[in-house]
């Protein structure tokens, strides 16, 4: 259908993954499947690409956080004051992991345990999803 590169396929998939971590709407996961159906051989490049993009546009959430005024009320404020920077191993999480990038930048929490933090949620979930695909793909396309 489509024809693109190794080259090219990754860098959609780091724009994908990136713009799918700021509050704009997006889908890198199936980016990512459909890079690594076309080229296997490229599975743990595209799951770094994927999740350097998406913890960069996450980074992006928490530099907003940073921008808003000391007056914000949100339940995803309240869940990050009461768990605290741990609660970005969820900011991976479709819909809440960008308010906890925000939160966690609002709350101007150490920026490179941050980045950490969603580093590690976001490449468990990008092997979870490469790894799931690889096993449904051996399984019921024979």
């Amino acid at each position: 259908m489509f024809t693109f590169s190794p080259e090219q396929g990754l860098w959609g998939l780091f724009a994908s993954a990136f713009i799918s971590s700021t509050i704009l709407p997006g889908s890198s996961e199936i980016v990512l499947v459909g890079l690594i159906t076309k080229y296997p051989d490229t599975v743990w490049n595209a799951v770094a690409v994927a999740t350097v993009g998406n913890t960069l546009g996450g980074l992006t959430s928490y530099w907003l956080g940073r921008l808003f005024p000391n007056k914000v009320e949100s339940r995803a404020l309240a869940w990050v004051q009461r768990y605290g920077v741990w609660s970005l191993l969820l900011s991976w999480t479709p819909l809440i992991g960008d308010a906890l990038c925000i939160a966690a930048g609002w709350l101007r929490f150490n920026v490179w345990l941050c980045t950490l933090l969603m580093a590690i949620g976001k490449l468990f979930r990008y092997v979870l999803i490469a790894g799931g695909w690889a096993w449904f793909a051996a399984n019921f396309f024979k």
